[in-house]
């Protein structure tokens, strides 16, 4: 691109040298909800009864992170994004012969550290699309109580989403959608607490294992 030409187009945009640097910090505050899928397996108790565990609704969480983002090329980078998430989700267990329920709500405080390879695509004007991929492990570090369900203070999510980066004259502004995918099976089926309590063991014995997912929508500014 001719010198002139190229002169004018960083006057039509905000922070044209921004992606140039090799690392920068910033911050961002988000919601999300989450999700535990149960897998069965068709335990029937002594009295006949055979449970099922669902989680009926969504409830929002709210997540507050760190960003440092280390440039790898004019098209990669490598973000790491440490940060909380605070949120709850409530269980349903439901006897499927006689449609007796027990409910449960779980509070969960998470210290995350995502860790994502960033691919944008060619700047126009004022955004940037991109896409993002990696991994986040979770470790909840809230105070467990003695419940029916005791979900595991650690878990590994796979990641993947999309943002756009919107360059404001004095900062980036990025919206993103991200999507985890929980590996692990995060029920404790150790209970040796319920072992002598059998009306509230049998929920846990009847599930096989749980595995959790999130949808995150975050806001950057950078």
């Amino acid at each position: 691109m001719p010198a002139e030409a190229r002169r004018f187009n960083d006057k039509l945009q905000n922070r044209p040298y921004a992606d140039m640097r090799p690392w920068h910090l910033g911050f961002s505050i988000g919601v999300y909800t989450s999700d535990i899928h149960f897998t069965h397996n068709g335990l029937v108790t002594e009295n006949g009864e055979e449970w099922r565990m669902e989680q009926p609704s969504y409830q929002p969480g709210f997540c507050v992170n760190g960003l440092l983002d280390l440039r790898l090329n004019n098209y990669f980078s490598l973000r790491l994004s440490p940060g909380m998430y605070f949120g709850s989700r409530d269980v349903t267990m439901r006897d499927i012969r006689s449609d007796a329920r027990e409910r449960q709500n779980i509070k969960s405080t998470f210290v995350v550290v995502p860790v994502d390879v960033k691919y944008a695509a060619v700047r126009y004007r004022n955004a940037r699309p991109y896409v993002v991929g990696g991994v986040m492990p979770a470790f909840d570090v809230s105070k467990k109580r003695n419940e029916i369900f005791k979900l595991s203070s650690t878990d590994f999510y796979l990641t993947v989403g999309f943002g756009c980066d919107f360059y404001l004259p004095y900062f980036k502004f990025n919206p993103e959608i991200k999507f985890c995918f929980g590996l692990g099976d995060v029920l404790v089926h150790k209970r040796p607490d319920l072992e002598d309590d059998p009306l509230k063991f049998k929920y846990t014995q009847s599930v096989l294992k749980a595995t959790s997912k999130m949808v995150v929508l975050t806001f950057y500014f950078e």
